[in-house]
C-alpha cells in the first residue's frame, strides 16, 4: 500500500467510526504503531483528522448540525416508513416523548388525533401537532438551534427533569454495537441523554445508514434503548446483535 493510499484509508476509517486507536490502525494498515502515529501526526497537520489520546477523532463529524431542510429529504421514504411504524405503538392518553429529529416531524404528520400528551423539544413537531385539537402539545424552551429548529442548553435540560413520559421516540447521528448511539453536536446529545433516561420505554428510530456510525459525541449505552425500528438496509447480523442485547427490532 502507497503512502497517500495509506493516509486516505486511515481518514475513511475515521470518518466511518468517529474515532480509531493506533493499535486498531496498525493492524488494518498492516504497519507499526510508530508509522500510524506519524502518519496521524501528519493527517491532523494536514486538517484531515484530529489527534486523541492513543488514536484519532473525526473532524467531519463536528461540523455543524445539517439544516433542518436538508435532513428532510434524506432518505425521506425510509423515515416516512419508520415513523409510520413508530406510531403504530402509540396508545390513547399515554404520555410521550418526540425529539427534533425529521423523523419524529414524520411522526407527528402522521399521528392520530386521539388524547395525547406530547412533549418535544421540536419546534416542526410542535406546529405540525397545534392542529390536532387532542393533543396536548408541551415544548421544552431553551435555547433555539436554528440549524435543527430544536430547543437545547441548559432549560431545555431542566425542562426535560421535570416530566416522565411512557415512550420516548428519538433518532441520531450514530448507532454503534459496541459504543452505543451518538450524536454531531454535544449539546444535541445532552438533551437526548436526558431523553433516554426519564421513560418506561426508549425507541429508536435511525434508517440504516447510521449503523456501524459512531458520531463525536456519546449519548447513551445500547442499555438504554429497548427498541430499534429502522429500514430493511440493516444486515441480519447487525439485528443479531442488537437482539441479543435484549433489544427489539423492527425493520420496514
Amino acid at each position: 500500500m502507497l503512502v497517500a493510499e495509506r493516509y486516505d484509508k486511515i481518514v475513511q476509517l475515521v470518518n466511518e467510526r468517529g474515532s480509531i486507536r493506533v493499535t486498531e490502525l496498525s493492524e488494518l494498515c498492516q504497519v507499526t504503531e510508530e508509522t500510524i502515529r506519524r502518519d496521524l501526526d501528519r493527517l491532523e497537520q494536514a486538517g484531515r483528522l484530529r489527534r486523541s489520546h492513543g488514536g484519532a477523532v473525526s473532524v467531519k463529524e463536528q461540523q455543524p448540525e445539517i439544516p433542518y431542510f436538508e435532513r428532510e429529504i434524506v432518505r425521506a421514504d425510509e423515515k416516512r416508513r419508520i415513523a409510520e411504524e413508530a406510531v403504530k405503538l402509540i396508545r390513547p392518553k399515554e404520555r410521550i416523548l418526540l425529539d427534533a429529529s425529521s423523523t419524529a416531524w414524520y411522526m407527528a404528520q402522521s399521528m392520530p388525533d386521539i388524547p395525547l400528551t406530547v412533549l418535544t423539544n421540536s419546534i416542526k413537531v410542535a406546529m405540525e401537532l397545534a392542529g390536532k385539537e387532542r393533543i396536548e402539545v408541551i415544548s421544552t424552551g431553551g435555547i433555539l438551534a436554528s440549524r435543527s429548529l430544536s430547543y437545547i442548553g441548559p432549560l431545555a435540560e431542566r425542562s426535560l427533569d421535570a416530566y416522565h413520559v411512557d415512550r420516548t421516540f428519538l433518532s441520531c447521528k450514530g448507532v454503534h454495537l459496541e459504543r452505543g448511539i451518538s450524536e454531531s453536536n454535544e449539546l444535541q446529545a445532552r438533551i437526548k441523554h436526558r431523553m433516554v433516561g426519564m421513560a418506561d420505554e426508549v425507541v429508536l428510530l435511525a434508517d440504516s445508514s447510521k449503523f456501524g456510525v459512531q458520531a463525536f459525541t456519546h449519548v447513551a449505552e445500547l442499555s438504554g434503548i429497548h427498541r430499534i425500528i429502522t429500514d430493511y438496509g440493516l444486515t441480519p447480523e447487525l439485528a443479531a446483535g442488537f437482539r441479543e442485547r435484549q433489544i427489539t427490532v423492527t425493520t420496514v
